[in-house]
């Protein structure tokens, strides 16, 4: 009994020692790991205020809310579109815009609809002489589910009629090839965009309206985008972007002075 006693209390006084230490010996972060935290931290916060803003703003003003305060007015160029205008200017070839004074209002992901519903605060609000408008890829993708040919085309036709009404001179661009959407695998896009650019190539033609048309520069014998100008078959990379600004700068010279 008297050695049970001993083993009990010999138990004890380990587990206690053992207690101690891991309450008086806390575990150190090191610089590298609280920056890891700190980054999954501001990670977490921003998909939530992404979020929030989505479930409120859903056309994204928020996006260039405060870009357009600081806008010279009146701007020389607008050029509104999608994730190919947002990404030219924030990701592969901002030179081109800053140094010909032109500004970006594309937001990547964005439908026709989306665009023709902030089209009076990112560009008319602007005043800008010109707008480029390239817009149909996220629709044909049905982002925002199924759209006819005939109503994205009624929206680009919506945005120019704006544009005019403000003394806005609206150019047309063509949708850019594509034989496949990464992110709508079962779609298979690249008819249709060659039917839809046929489509607004009529209006702008029966309008007087400047239509640039990309998708003969770059397109491959499927009617899609050769990967040496996307890794994805959607967006072009910068060799991508280098053919299609001197076509875009051609028919802007027209209509604004250098």
């Amino acid at each position: 009994m008297k050695r049970l006693f001993i083993n009990l209390y010999f138990i004890v006084f380990i587990f206690c020692v053992n207690a101690q230490e891991s309450v008086t010996t806390p575990q150190s972060i090191d610089s590298i790991q609280l920056k890891q935290i700190e980054r999954r931290v501001e990670k977490q916060l921003k998909e939530k205020q992404k979020i929030e803003k989505w479930n409120t703003d859903w056309a994204k003003f928020y996006r260039y809310a405060e870009s357009n305060k600081k806008v010279k007015i009146p701007a020389k160029v607008v050029f509104m579109g999608n994730s190919i205008t947002d990404r030219w200017r924030n990701r592969e070839d901002s030179a081109f815009f800053d140094k010909n004074g032109f500004i970006c209002r594309g937001i990547g992901g964005q439908t026709s609809s989306e665009m023709l519903v902030r089209f009076q605060a990112d560009v008319i609000n602007l005043q800008p002489k010109v707008v480029v408008i390239c817009a149909g890829t996220n629709d044909l993708a049905q982002n925002n589910g199924k759209i006819e040919k005939e109503h994205i085309l009624q929206n680009i036709i919506s945005m120019c009629e704006l544009a005019k009404y403000h003394h806005i001179k609206p150019i047309l661009a063509s949708v850019l090839p594509a034989f496949y959407f990464n992110w709508h695998k079962e779609l298979t896009p690249a008819n249709d965009i060659v039917e839809l650019n046929k489509m607004i190539k009529a209006y702008a033609d029966q309008n007087d309206i400047p239509y640039v048309d990309y998708h003969s520069a770059i397109k491959d014998e499927r009617n899609g985008m050769p990967p040496k100008y996307s890794k994805d078959g959607c967006h072009p990379n910068l060799d991508c972007y280098k053919i299609m600004e001197p076509i875009i700068m051609k028919v802007i010279r027209k209509y604004i002075k250098e």
